[in-house]
């Protein structure tokens, strides 16, 4: 309420006007009047706009649920420490604070409040330390939600439009993601498979980056398992794919095609990718690092 509002109402009260009156004057609720008369009297006992306005902002800072991750405190430290120091993500941190501290909220934190503080903290080198500790090193927080189902050489009938709503649900496994994780300069890469009900992971190393390279590394990988487990793939439309069709006769399994630019049609399979970057990160050889070990 504005301090004219206020004027108002003290002028209104001294000349004797009800609390609705007063309500329609200024379009306000009857409660919302009744509230504001009630707040602490001035020094001459009746209502007093400088001590209804203090009254007001106390109650406004007193207000609101207190937050968790405070600078300087034992959470904020021990959160901090795993996320820069270990590398934990939000996620692990949260379940390891529930499983750590089941009956005790106050030492507890969401994995979304982690990502908050992250992403609120003012701009500076501290916040660029702190993104840099997340898997997936995204610059803003949320999702790209631009989507355009168009041409490629995706038949319309292959689009996740028409996929079966079992797959969807996740109701029985055997139903898989599929992705590329290339190297520097896209020298090799390394094909991920997820499976939809059990978040199960397999990877493949690739003899390159092409669609030959694809068909022969899923087929390899994903011909070691039982054909129960082996009912669909869902993949990107990334040209490593364009031999599709010989991948599905080989392996005798249906495969869907995500529209562009929609990551979260395949959630489970983007997530892991980014989990993957920890130690496979952009601009590393897969490659070389494997004959490195060596």
């Amino acid at each position: 309420m504005s301090s004219e509002e206020r004027a108002v109402i003290l002028c209104e009260r001294e000349r004797g006007s009800s609390v609705r009156a007063i309500a329609r004057l200024l379009g306000r609720h009857a409660s919302t009047i009744t509230r504001e008369l009630q707040r602490p009297a001035g020094d001459s006992g009746g209502y007093c706009p400088t001590a209804a306005a203090r009254d007001y902002r106390a109650c406004r800072r007193r207000c609101g649920r207190r937050r968790k991750l405070v600078a300087g405190g034992a959470l904020h430290r021990w959160v901090w420490d795993r996320l820069i120091h270990w590398c934990w993500s939000p996620e692990q941190i949260a379940g390891r604070l529930a499983s750590m501290y089941p009956d005790d909220p106050s030492r507890r934190i969401s994995h979304e409040s982690i990502y908050a503080a992250i992403y609120a903290h003012p701009r500076g080198s501290l916040k660029k330390t702190m993104i840099a500790a997340l898997r997936q090193q995204k610059p803003k927080r949320g999702r790209r939600r631009t989507t355009a189902a168009g041409g490629s050489y995706v038949p319309e009938a292959l689009r996740i439009a028409h996929r079966p709503e079992a797959i969807e649900t996740r109701c029985m496994p055997g139903h898989w993601e599929g992705d590329f994780i290339k190297g520097a300069m896209n020298r090799s890469a390394v094909g991920t498979l997820v499976e939809r009900k059990t978040r199960y992971v397999v990877l493949s190393r690739m003899n390159g980056c092409g669609a030959e390279a694809a068909l022969e590394g899923f087929s390899r990988q994903m011909g070691r398992l039982p054909a129960l487990l082996r009912q669909s793939l869902t993949y990107d439309r990334g040209s490593e794919m364009a031999c599709y069709a010989e991948l599905a006769r080989r392996l005798k399994l249906e495969i869907w095609f995500a529209d562009p630019h929609a990551p979260w049609q395949r959630g489970s399979n983007e997530n892991t990718n980014g989990l993957l970057r920890q130690f496979l990160p952009k601009g590393m050889d897969p490659e070389c690092q494997r004959h490195t070990r060596q």
